[in-house]
């Protein structure tokens, strides 16, 4: 295969990764996010600063991961005093103060942004090659996915989906709904970061722009394409809107316009996505 369809492969595995996780949030406890790829920045900008530094790949992944979580709980904490509309309003209130901060400080490199990312190495040896890093970011989506999916099935997972459902109800059936909320994020965001350190290494540069409010959107798009709380879903989603850019590249200048009309006709006759059976209006339109 060609290097540019190689590269296309690297994307659809690093978005299904920021979809799939976006959708711990969204589809399986029922929250809503407009901030998600604060989440991916700072995985991306933590791994890269600490790879220029000195440290090991491994290492600077895992602790960007970290670093994430973190912030999910960060956000959290005042973030679930409040509900639906609101909820929303703050997610989206921290992922602007979050590219702000990036563009402002001096050691991100402020709007020029971060430059001289080293590549992924593992055992010393870096990856160069296209096909390697694939086969990196695959394994970690292969990971990602089985531990999802043992989440969903588990304990968690069935209290998350009584959150989703109804909260009030949840809560007095004995489920801790806060400390539930505040798992999905920690979660989310830790997946979150690993992709963004993946993005980050795969570059070698990044700016805060990358993460703005017009990629929170693409992805909370390709979670709603696919289908709210379905693994299979955030995936196809992923896939779906990281492929379409490039087919209609031709067409740059209505892309936007396309993008629209596919998720109002999606809304129109299937709400629930295409692989979905919660419908966006379960999870947007409750109150």
């Amino acid at each position: 295969m060609s290097a540019y369809v190689f590269h296309v492969l690297i994307m659809v595995s690093i978005f299904a990764i920021l979809s799939l996780s976006l959708n711990i949030i969204v589809g399986f406890a029922g929250l809503v996010s407009l901030g998600h790829a604060a989440f991916f920045g700072i995985g991306a900008y933590a791994s890269g600063l600490m790879m220029i530094r000195g440290m090991g790949f491994v290492p600077a992944l895992f602790l960007a991961g970290l670093c994430t979580a973190a912030l999910g709980v960060a956000l959290a904490l005042p973030a679930l005093r409040v509900k639906d509309d609101y909820l929303a309003i703050v997610t989206l209130g921290f992922g602007i103060i979050v590219v702000m901060v990036l563009m402002n400080l001096e050691v991100t490199g402020g709007p020029d942004g971060l430059v001289g990312i080293p590549p992924a190495a593992l055992l010393g040896t870096p990856l160069y090659s296209k096909p390697g890093f694939l086969a990196l970011t695959l394994g970690f989506l292969l990971v990602m996915i089985l531990s999802v999916y043992a989440l969903k099935q588990s304990r968690i997972g069935r209290a998350w989906a009584a959150i989703r459902d109804n909260d009030v109800t949840a809560m007095f059936m004995g489920i801790n709904i806060y400390y539930y909320k505040m798992l999905a994020f920690i979660v989310s965001s830790f997946w979150a970061g690993l992709a963004g350190s993946l993005y980050a290494h795969y570059t070698a540069y990044i700016n805060p722009q990358t993460f703005g409010m017009h990629t929170s959107i693409q992805i909370l798009s390709m979670v709603v394409l696919g289908g709210i709380g379905s693994i299979t879903g955030s995936l196809l989603g992923a896939a779906l809107l990281v492929v379409l850019p490039e087919i209609l590249r031709p067409l740059a200048d209505y892309q936007d316009i396309f993008y629209g009309a596919l998720l109002v006709t999606m809304m129109v006759f299937r709400p629930q996505g295409i692989m979905g059976r919660v419908k966006i209006t379960e999870i947007f339109g409750k109150k």
